[in-house]
């Protein structure tokens, strides 16, 4: 899956056709975008419009055009891809979002996700610990493939920092 990140935007930009190819299994990803983002705009969807172009390195090599969507974008996307593979994306985006509610409504909620955040940042820092940018890259391709060949549950795809920790690096 061809990605950039924007350091200007601090953001994390997704190739759609190839987000469309994982998920679809489609034999042309490409048509299968433009046949998409067609039916989104009759629909009124904003995401489409919204959407960038970036160059990206192209199957001959070269650095071609090709639209991108940033996270936001990508999930609702993915909500709008009819496909056995999306489902867990959609189970996931949804519980999610369910617990993020009940956060907003009992800040305890809120507070005990925050301590589970932090007690993950201090072991990173126990540990001392340092990722470059591209090593991060380096070890996320890997699950991004293993995405698309379907044995990965969306939590394992983003949340790799913390599976990367639990998986490959018991505690010393």
């Amino acid at each position: 899956m061809r990605t950039v990140w924007d350091d200007e935007q601090e953001k994390w930009y997704f190739s759609i056709v190839d987000v469309c190819g994982v998920l679809t299994d489609s034999p042309n990803p490409r048509n299968y975008w433009k046949v998409l983002k067609h039916r989104l705009l009759k629909e009124g969807n904003q995401t489409v419009t919204n959407c960038n172009q970036l160059k990206l390195p192209a199957e001959d090599g070269r650095m071609r055009l090709t639209d991108v969507a940033d996270t936001e974008q990508l999930f609702r996307l993915i909500q709008s891809i009819p496909s056995p593979k999306a489902e867990p994306f959609k189970q996931w985006m949804a519980q999610v979002a369910s617990q993020r509610l009940d956060q907003m409504q009992d800040p305890e909620k809120s507070i005990d996700q925050t301590i589970a955040d932090f007690s993950m940042i201090k072991m990173l820092a126990r540990a001392k610990w340092r990722f470059s940018s591209s090593q991060i890259i380096n070890w996320l391709e890997p699950t991004f493939l293993g995405a698309r060949k379907g044995f990965l549950e969306p939590a394992v795809i983003f949340h790799p920092l913390k599976s990367f920790v639990n998986v490959n690096h018991p505690k010393r």
